[in-house]
């Protein structure tokens, strides 16, 4: 089979020429041999499996379920349905690269794949801080939760997350095409990111670095900001009750949001850290790079399926009919 060309059609511009690859050469894991990537790809695909399974079954329920049609599991059903995209739009690939060893991927699929990743991931901080407001005000504003937080503004919510997610990130295809590619095309990762392909790039990428840095700190810098901020207040709240056991269920509610925003962020703000330290991509990069994107999507519906009683009795009995 011959293979394809690396360089593309060379786009001309007024004053400038860009040399756009035909494809990206995907890597795995560095320092692991094809026979390693090759058996990394079964836990891999059990990790999809999960996910799809996981995160569908929670959307299902919470469709079916009326009783749990309200702000908090609507949020959780939003956030369910972010990651069965996200998954879905990395680890296949993924499985494949492992699996077969072809590490070619189209200049603009890459492109597509990564305005996907990162606008997916903004959605997700956003619903997040959704999550986190939902909470601030069951516990803090219990009286107004059911006026402030009513169908349509749930809806607004959900909405408002999907298009800033949008718009931030649609420009990032279309200043990295400004860029021309002309010696190295090795995403040093086995997805596409855009610190990652910017580096590549032999011309001046200021642009690129500076709307970067602009819309972490403006979307997810901001997101994280306020979420601690609404937990200093739910947990002055959850402190100045009387009652130990109620300070303890009242906080008990927060527990599986806390952990879904710990394996969100922790991995998020490592992985900013280590980019913008400069220097070669190391293994530390691409670890960091897979947890982020492959370990949310995986914990998220066992945390709230196993701290969520009515999700949790819902799957038993579920699995309980089947045994029949």
């Amino acid at each position: 089979m011959q293979k394809p060309q690396l360089l593309g059609p060379i786009m001309a511009t007024s004053n400038v020429t860009l040399v756009h690859p035909a494809y990206f050469l995907l890597v795995g894991i560095p320092g692991l041999g094809p026979n390693i990537h090759f058996w990394l790809a079964f836990p891999l695909c059990c990790m999809y499996a999960l996910a799809t399974l996981g995160n569908l079954a929670i959307v299902l329920i919470i469709r079916v379920e009326r009783r749990l049609h309200e702000p908090m599991y609507l949020f959780l059903a939003m956030l369910s349905t972010i990651d069965l995209v996200l998954s879905s739009v990395t680890m296949p690939k993924m499985a494949s690269l492992f699996l077969t060893g072809i590490q070619e991927i189209e200049f603009n699929i890459c492109l597509a794949q990564m305005f996907l990743i990162h606008a997916l991931s903004a959605m997700e901080s956003a619903i997040l801080l959704a999550m986190a407001f939902d909470r601030f005000v069951a516990i803090c504003l219990p009286l107004w939760h059911a006026a402030v937080l009513t169908g349509p503004t749930v809806a607004k919510i959900g909405l408002a997350a999907l298009t800033r997610g949008f718009v931030f990130f649609f420009p990032l295809p279309f200043i990295l095409k400004r860029l021309s590619y002309c010696q190295r095309h090795t995403v040093t990762h086995s997805f596409c990111l855009h610190q990652d392909i910017m580096k590549l790039s032999c011309t001046d990428t200021t642009v690129n670095v500076v709307y970067g840095l602009f819309i972490i700190l403006s979307v997810m810098g901001v997101d994280a900001l306020f979420i601690g901020f609404s937990y200093v207040l739910i947990l002055r709240a959850v402190l100045e009750l009387s009652s130990r056991g109620a300070a303890l269920k009242a906080f008990n509610t927060c527990v599986s949001h806390l952990c879904a925003v710990l394996v969100f962020y922790v991995p998020l703000i490592g992985l900013s850290v280590v980019h913008r330290l400069g220097g070669p991509t190391s293994l530390l990069h691409v670890i960091m790079a897979n947890i982020y994107l492959l370990l949310p999507p995986v914990i998220n519906p066992i945390v709230y399926g196993a701290k969520t009683k009515e999700i949790r009795s819902r799957v038993l009995h579920v699995f309980s009919q089947d045994g029949r």
